[in-house]
């Protein structure tokens, strides 16, 4: 473990005996919202101090055996030990991986519920067809995590794949996860209309939206423009026959958003407008950042081929997040919303950054 990593884990640790010192403190006892503030640092610290110290006593137990390996003459003692320093040398890494990541500052968005978006780019059909299935691996994710997934709106191809779908997931955590999906994802296949064996290459972006409460992001009737048509469906189906598709224009911003899965006028503005709320709060936090263009455009880039967070190759097998360089060969499990593994080197490589640029 460095050494900056060490001071901070010491500084957490005096600041964790302070406040087992303050809450024992009649004066604080007197004074229920000290007590409150007390308590709920401490409970803040504790998973932090009890990883320290299960990290510190396997450090202490595996520099004790290193210690012995070195005087004992038993075999059987010395090959004992040494399994004592492989064991606990092999607790150590993932100890402090969790550690630098209990460390990183917590996004006060995580818990919030989320606004996906997903749309066809460079590929014609067979982008679309791909972003169905980024639809689809997204949906069985929120389900493996217990989560509620709601289509808000969806265009469909003539070939049954997606122009562009957004949907919603409820769910506490669900934005902590499902931030690391915002990006141009490519996939690698032969596609079915593809007679001679192609491999084509196509792409799909994802942004994702931390949904906004009505009390974070005011939206005034006066600033609207809401439009009506009809509903549309592919090949001529599904086709409604009254106008209950619902267009918001932001006239402020410019920022358009269309509704149009639900049969009720109602619903369709309702859901347009955590649309609206979503992208303005994006908008908003872009701004307080100081970032030049919106965090939403900075998510699904250009969507030109070359872009890409994440490669999908179906002939190998296997899947590569650029971000951290992991690849994984197990792609029809990832479609089936096992994303778990990518996610997890994800928060460490946040959590690495974050501290060093802290220190």
């Amino acid at each position: 473990m460095d050494d900056s990593l060490l001071r901070k884990l010491e500084e957490l640790e005096a600041q964790f005996a302070a406040t087992l010192d303050e809450m024992a403190d009649p004066a604080v006892l007197s004074d229920q919202d000290r007590y409150r503030e007390v308590s709920i640092r401490h409970a803040e610290l504790k998973p932090v101090i009890e990883a320290f110290r299960e990290y510190q006593a396997a450090t202490r137990e595996m520099t004790e055996a290193t210690e012995m390996v070195t005087v004992e003459a038993d075999p059987e003692m010395r090959a004992y030990l040494e399994g004592v320093v492989a064991e606990q040398g092999a607790r150590l890494e993932p100890l402090e991986n969790r550690l630098r990541v209990m460390l990183v500052p917590k996004d006060p968005d995580d818990d919030k519920d989320v606004i996906v978006e997903i749309r066809a780019a460079a590929g014609g059909e067979e982008a679309a067809l791909w972003g169905a299935d980024l639809y689809r691996m997204y949906e069985r994710f929120a389900e493996r995590h217990g989560w509620k997934s709601e289509p808000i709106n969806t265009s469909v191809t003539g070939g049954g794949g997606l122009k562009d779908a957004t949907f919603s997931v409820k769910g506490r955590g669900a934005y902590s996860r499902l931030k690391y999906e915002a990006g141009p994802h490519r996939v690698q296949r032969v596609p079915k209309t593809e007679s001679q064996g192609r491999i084509h290459t196509s792409i799909a972006t994802v942004a994702v939206l931390a949904e906004a409460e009505e009390v974070e992001i005011d939206i005034h009737e006066n600033d609207l423009q809401i439009d009506t048509f009809r509903s549309t469906g592919p090949g001529g189906q599904s086709v409604n026959t009254t106008d209950s598709a619902v267009r918001i224009t932001h006239l402020p911003t410019g920022v358009v958003v269309t509704c149009q899965d639900e049969k009720s006028q109602l619903q369709n503005k309702l859901k347009a407008l955590r649309v609206l709320r979503a992208r303005l709060y994006q908008q908003q936090l872009a701004e307080r950042q100081g970032e030049q263009a919106s965090a939403r455009r900075s998510q699904v880039g250009t969507g030109e081929r070359a872009e890409k967070i994440r490669t999908y190759n179906f002939k190998e097998n296997r899947v590569t997040d650029h971000r951290v360089g992991l690849t994984l060969h197990s792609l029809p499990e990832i479609l089936d919303g096992d994303l778990d593994e990518f996610h997890t080197a994800l928060i460490a490589h946040d959590a690495a950054e974050s501290l060093a640029v802290s220190d």
